[in-house]
């Protein structure tokens, strides 16, 4: 299997559209994880049901958060997306999270071509609150039955608060 990140790049950053590949879909209490080294999705633990995603979960190829891994993204759709997919995506904000005393990133995107809805969703303002709380409450809570391990969300931020986030760790990904 080819490796992403040799392949896709974060996509047009500035523009607000960027590459995402698809790592958990919606719904799924199962915590598949990018492995860089085998270039192949891996199944790292199964998580309680209760702490089932509550968008879908993936990466921004070419790029690496603070804590060492590429930076993460929340792909808010109707539907669950398959594991291993990528898809372009329109930059709508980012919910800043420590995970563990690190910090952990969240890029949120809509499909930049999401032609059914009519594009509806352009910012964080335009999800429903609802959504946000329970993004908010599942980021914060689900280590809660684990023996260690803290998180914590600590603001969103708007589109180009999330360009800032994703354009440093590009640089991060050229230094490695």
């Amino acid at each position: 299997m080819a490796d992403f990140n040799q392949i896709l790049d974060a996509g047009d950053v500035d523009g607000g559209v960027i590459n995402v590949v698809v790592e958990i879909p919606q719904g799924s209490n199962h915590k598949i994880e990018w492995n860089r080294k085998l270039a192949v999705m891996q199944l790292d633990r199964v998580e309680p049901q209760l702490f089932a995603k509550p968008t879908n979960y993936g990466f921004i190829p070419q790029t690496l958060d603070e804590d060492g891994d590429e930076l993460d993204a929340l792909i808010i759709t109707d539907t669950p997306l398959p594991t291993g997919i990528f898809l372009e995506a329109r930059i709508i904000g980012v919910m800043k999270f420590v995970d563990d005393g690190e910090v952990d990133d969240k890029i949120v995107v809509v499909p930049a071509d999401d032609r059914h809805t009519g594009n509806a969703v352009q910012t964080l303002d335009d999800l429903p609150p609802q959504l946000i709380k329970q993004i908010e409450f599942h980021f914060n809570h689900y280590k809660d039955l684990k023996k260690a391990g803290t998180t914590q969300v600590t603001h969103w931020g708007n589109i180009d608060e999330a360009k800032a986030v994703i354009r440093e760790s590009q640089t991060r990904w050229q230094q490695r």
